[in-house]
């Protein structure tokens, strides 16, 4: 998610072999291990707790907002030095639950081996900066969603769109200020550039909703009924 490396590699000198190009998560190379290693155990505990709620009638569902989330987040608006994409982990988390790790993790590390963003050492952290804020959107939002109150409904939903993608900007920043305080500049920069991000996908994930419910209901109903 975090965008062009000239604030990175100007706040750290040793990072100056980052390619500046890079425009999408955290690339190689950047964060320390304690943080790669905890990432990597994060996104291990989620796409275990995922897989187990997987069954055969929701892979189509998995594969189809795995390809949504991939597609989306190749497409890049620049900004200043930075460049911010949708992200569509709201929605995902909304649909999926729990299986917005997995179904994240697939387009992440497609996007590590096609497109070399991002990258496989750091597959852990990057997914879990945007699965759990879906997955937390989940639970937050997932039942007002639900109900029969449309005001209440679109509310919620635009809610989680913008939530999710504030979580992330958070996580990252995390990230990046747990490997060094030398990154407090990209951090800032990394949640300002994406509040017009937080505002386009709360909107996207508002019409989302509001055309689901009405062609395909269940999709909702389906995913909590367990939790009902």
């Amino acid at each position: 998610m975090i965008g062009n490396r000239t604030f990175l590699t100007a706040q750290n000198p040793k990072y100056k072999n980052i390619n500046q190009s890079e425009k999408m998560h955290i690339s190689e190379g950047v964060l320390s291990a304690p943080v790669l290693a905890t990432g990597a155990a994060l996104a291990i505990v989620g796409i275990s707790v995922g897989l187990k709620e997987m069954d055969n009638e929701k892979i189509p569902q998995v594969a189809v907002l795995s390809s949504v989330f991939f597609v989306a987040s190749l497409i890049h608006v620049p900004i200043g030095p930075s460049s911010v994409h949708l992200i569509l982990n709201g929605i995902n988390g909304l649909l999926l639950g729990w299986l917005c790790f997995p179904s994240i993790l697939v387009a992440l590390a497609l996007q590590a081996i096609l497109f070399q963003f991002g990258g496989i050492t750091v597959l852990g952290v990057n997914t879990v900066t945007m699965a759990l804020p879906g997955v937390i959107c989940y639970f937050v939002f997932g039942k007002l969603v639900r109900q029969q109150n449309r005001l209440i409904s679109l509310a919620a939903a635009f809610a989680c769109g913008f939530f999710s993608v504030l979580l992330s900007g958070i996580l990252v920043a995390v990230a990046l200020l747990s490997t060094g305080e030398s990154f407090i500049s990209a951090a800032k920069l990394i949640l300002l550039a994406h509040i017009p991000v937080m505002i386009i996908e709360g909107i996207i994930t508002l019409f989302c909703v509001a055309f689901l419910k009405r062609v395909k209901p269940e999709l909702f109903g389906g995913v909590y009924g367990k939790g009902s």
